[in-house]
């Protein structure tokens, strides 16, 4: 049952040949099984969910149910939830720290049938692309080789997908945190456009959206969550949705393999997005090159108005909790206490920056298709894959642009790097502002030309 995804799991509950109850005891029995190994959860609500189970049993039944109707889902534990720890993934905060609202994305997964039946662990403010936690004993692990990270700051939600736990799975991404990961554990991660998926807290670049094993399932769960909520004024107007399909045959793909700045692409990562793009050029589109469009000036002012940022809320904490921090966190933010307002002026007008020269970049094509991360996952006790806080995003240079755009950004799996112990390899499916429903039907095309997958490590894997 681990290997179902949402929309069999629907259609066995409509059929009657599998209920709610059965599907959830399932997903809590796996993830028992499997956590200890891999630190993916930070909370579990067993009664809670089993009794939700059962009231999307009789509502079955009785034929009203809704669009996700008994569906597991795990939320990460950014995600608010009235009552339910809220400790963005850090021991600074108070250990009786607890959300006293529900975020639109829960409401609306909860509104459409879903069961969230356990939360899922995060770095130290989400500020990290590993499972790395001061607030947890233990990092996120990656189902495929525990050794290497999951990739974050949606590590546990990204783990979870790829070990079984339940089909659905919500992330947040503000440079890469739902892609990174999805990459790296081999699923389907989507950064929606800016406003499709109301949030809150709300700020610039940062969105929520799915972590799934499949285009199908990713879809789905963005329908749910992508009506309208009042609190976040970016949301944009329903009806953006329309499902389609997209005939390869003239379309114009844009292939970018070189950032600008950044970790070079390592030659299987580059390999793998190289025969994806050759893929859809056998299929009848039209591939060219896309050049380098960001640049070292642009990442560095994202640092540093990231750093500052970071700052101001560490250093406004008490000094107790302060030391609670993950010292590669008070590492990174430590040279903000220096910048002047100049410095700190410059550094966001790098959202800007960035954000044109991706629009203007992609405006010549239908897609762009490049390397999700210019390497596979790394191991998992490291923060980043060069753990140097002084050069904490290289590895971000093809992800975080499409934050800053606005435009749909999908993460799914193009291959894996060679054995003994293959690890995932992402491609990602970049679209013009607004145009999920593109991403989302050229991800289904590259489902269905891509080379048959490896099997999901839906049971424990030994490293070679």
């Amino acid at each position: 049952m681990a290997a179902l995804g949402a929309a069999e799991l629907l259609a066995a509950f409509r059929s009657g040949d599998l209920s709610p109850v059965e599907a959830m005891q399932a997903v809590l029995d796996h993830a028992a099984a499997r956590d200890g190994a891999l630190h993916a959860l930070c909370a579990v609500h067993a009664d809670a969910a089993l009794a939700a189970a059962r009231a999307s049993e009789a509502r079955w039944r009785s034929g009203t149910a809704l669009a996700l109707e008994g569906v597991p889902v795990t939320l990460k534990e950014n995600i608010a939830v009235p009552g339910a720890a809220w400790r963005l993934g850090t021991a600074a905060t108070a250990d009786d720290a607890v959300a006293d609202f529900e975020a639109p994305p829960a409401a609306r997964l909860r509104e459409a049938g879903a069961i969230a039946w356990a939360r899922t662990t995060m770095p130290d403010y989400g500020m990290l692309s590993s499972g790395l936690s001061s607030l947890h004993a233990e990092p996120a692990r990656n189902p495929w080789d525990p050794r290497m990270t999951p990739g974050g700051s949606s590590a546990g939600a990204a783990a979870a997908g790829a070990a079984g736990y339940g089909p659905l799975h919500l992330g947040t991404d503000i440079g890469g945190s739902i892609r990174l990961p999805a990459g790296w554990c081999g699923l389907v991660g989507l950064k929606p456009s800016h406003g499709r998926v109301p949030i809150k807290p709300a700020y610039a670049g940062r969105v929520a959206g799915p972590l799934t094993r499949t285009v199908e399932d990713t879809a789905l769960m963005l329908a749910a969550l992508a009506r309208p909520d009042a609190r976040d004024p970016t949301q944009l107007p329903p009806g953006g949705l329309v499902r389609r399909r997209v005939e390869p045959r003239g379309l114009r793909i844009g292939l970018w393999l070189d950032a600008g700045w950044g970790d070079a692409v390592q030659p299987e990562v580059q390999a793998a997005v190289t025969a994806a793009a050759r893929a859809f050029e056998l299929a009848g589109a039209i591939v060219e090159p896309v050049p380098a469009f960001t640049t070292r000036e642009m990442a560095d002012g994202m640092d540093r108005f990231w750093r500052m940022r970071s700052w101001l809320d560490i250093s406004a904490l008490a000094p107790e909790r302060r030391a609670r921090v993950l010292p590669y966190i008070l590492d990174w933010v430590a040279p903000a206490a220096g910048y002047d307002g100049a410095t700190v002026f410059h550094g966001y007008s790098q959202m800007q920056a960035l954000r044109e020269a991706a629009n203007a970049a992609c405006e010549p094509f239908d897609f762009v298709l490049s390397p999700v991360a210019p390497m596979p996952a790394y191991p998992a006790h490291l923060a980043s894959p060069l753990h140097d806080p002084a050069r904490p995003f290289e590895h971000i240079a093809f992800t975080l642009p499409f934050n800053m755009s606005e435009q749909p950004a999908l993460a799914i799996n193009a291959g894996y790097t060679a054995a003994p112990q293959p690890l995932p390899i992402g491609l990602q499916i970049v679209g013009r502002r607004f145009d999920d429903a593109g991403v989302l039907a050229l991800g289904a095309l590259w489902e269905q030309l891509r080379p048959a997958q490896r099997p999901w490590p839906l049971q424990p894997v030994t490293p070679a």
